[in-house]
């Protein structure tokens, strides 16, 4: 999915994204997982299966990776959010994108 889209704006890739998802299945990403096992209220499969889908829109395997832990250490999502180590910042800042773009497209 990520070649076909690779020209395409984020918005638009999100949204065939979605476009294309299955039908309830089992969790099937890391951010999904992730979602569904914090202690969050709100966390249902379809959000989680929405940020899923924004998620493989917007970031890498391992950015994913990184991410699922901020959802259960918010200690941790502090910390880089105010690390000056390069890939922090780096990462810091497609992860406030990624979710900004979750908040348009799962709510």
């Amino acid at each position: 999915m990520k070649q076909t889209t690779r020209g395409l704006g984020t918005g638009l890739a999100v949204a065939l994204s979605l476009l294309l998802l299955p039908g309830p299945l089992a969790a099937r990403g890391t951010i999904e997982r992730a979602c569904l096992g914090s202690d969050r209220p709100a966390a249902s499969r379809a959000l989680c299966g929405c940020l899923q889908t924004v998620a493989d829109a917007m970031l890498t395997r391992g950015e994913q990776r990184r991410g699922a832990k901020l959802f259960s250490d918010p200690e941790q999502s502090q910390q880089v959010k105010m690390s000056d180590r390069r890939s922090d910042v780096l990462f810091w800042e497609k992860w406030e994108s990624f979710a900004a773009t979750a908040v348009r497209h799962c709510q």
